[in-house]
């Protein structure tokens, strides 16, 4: 098999339309629609998927839990600009800045929870 690349990731919500914002907002994501009305958030070349308990898509986890996914995004913006911008949203800082290991090598990362405390890894590579 030649797996190269991650298409999209899905989370489960408790509020739809709150979980949408806030990475639209908070992350400047673009929203994107699909499927017959559902909505996400487009990452780079990948996208997020949102689903609620109530009303997952099918197929789905076999445990689909709000809160449970941890991830890492990658900006391009100075490290400054990243923290001054979740200042401007009063997004808690968990942890960082720390420096990480990414997949492309040496990053600093800074560690937020998005509304369902889902642990989100925002990293700037170093180079």
């Amino acid at each position: 098999m030649n797996i190269r690349d991650i298409d999209h990731i899905t989370l489960t919500v408790s509020d739809l339309e709150r979980s949408i914002r806030w990475y639209h907002e908070v992350l400047d994501l673009p929203v994107i629609e699909f499927d017959d009305g559902r909505r996400g958030v487009k990452v780079g070349k990948q996208k997020i998927n949102f689903q609620v308990t109530d009303h997952p898509k099918l197929p789905v986890a076999k445990h689909p839990t709000v809160g449970a996914a941890d991830f890492a995004i990658i900006a391009t913006d100075s490290l400054a600009n990243i923290l001054s911008h979740l200042t401007n949203y009063a997004v808690e800082i968990v942890d960082g800045p720390l420096p990480k290991s990414g997949a492309l090598g040496p990053m600093t990362s800074i560690y937020v929870r998005d509304p369902d405390e889902n642990l989100i890894e925002i990293g700037k590579y170093d180079n």
